[in-house]
């Protein structure tokens, strides 16, 4: 009955394990891969060995399966590389001083103000443009604007930007 049935899992194992991984190493670069790869393969083969001992070649259908694995994590660990070459960014220089004071300028001008700044000028979305948006009318938005950029101007009157973190004197004095 032995005959019928095919080679015994036991032995086709102990007789094409090291083989095998020989194989997937060459393939892969990593010898504990290639054998956690051949040991998936045989795991596999385990329950339905009595349909694949049957087979001409047993162990020709460990192989592929192995190989197959080895082929999937390959894919698996190249996408992977990939998405994160994709997600890491581009280290950038902060701010300068001149941005840092506009923030804050910016920052302390009534939300409509500064909404209609920033449409106005870094969208450069027109005056009606901007009306429309805010649901008002072009002349509130000009006076918005009118608002924002005296105070701006204000604000920004104390940062020189030629040198960096210091302030000109506002005329008082230290007591």
């Amino acid at each position: 009955m032995e005959e019928d049935s095919g080679p015994g899992f036991d032995e086709v194992y102990r007789h094409h394990f090291q083989p095998l991984v020989v194989q997937l190493y060459a393939f892969v670069g990593d010898m504990g891969e290639a054998q956690d790869l051949v040991q998936e393969a045989f795991s596999r083969a385990w329950p339905r060995w009595h349909r694949i001992a049957r087979y001409d070649d047993p162990v020709a259908w460990v192989r592929r399966v192995a190989w197959n694995a080895g082929a999937s994590r390959w894919r698996r660990v190249r996408t992977a590389r990939l998405f994160q070459q994709r997600q890491r960014l581009d280290v950038v220089d902060g701010p300068g001083p001149e941005r840092v004071a506009l923030t804050a300028a910016l920052g302390t001008l009534p939300a409509d103000q500064r909404r209609a700044v920033v449409l106005h000028y870094l969208a450069e979305l027109t005056v009606n443009e901007i009306a429309e948006d805010c649901g008002v009318a072009p002349g509130t938005v000009k006076s918005w604007l009118h608002r924002a950029r005296a105070a701006l101007a204000t604000r920004l009157a104390d940062h020189d930007p030629q040198e960096p973190g210091e302030r000109r004197p506002t005329g008082r004095t230290a007591d």
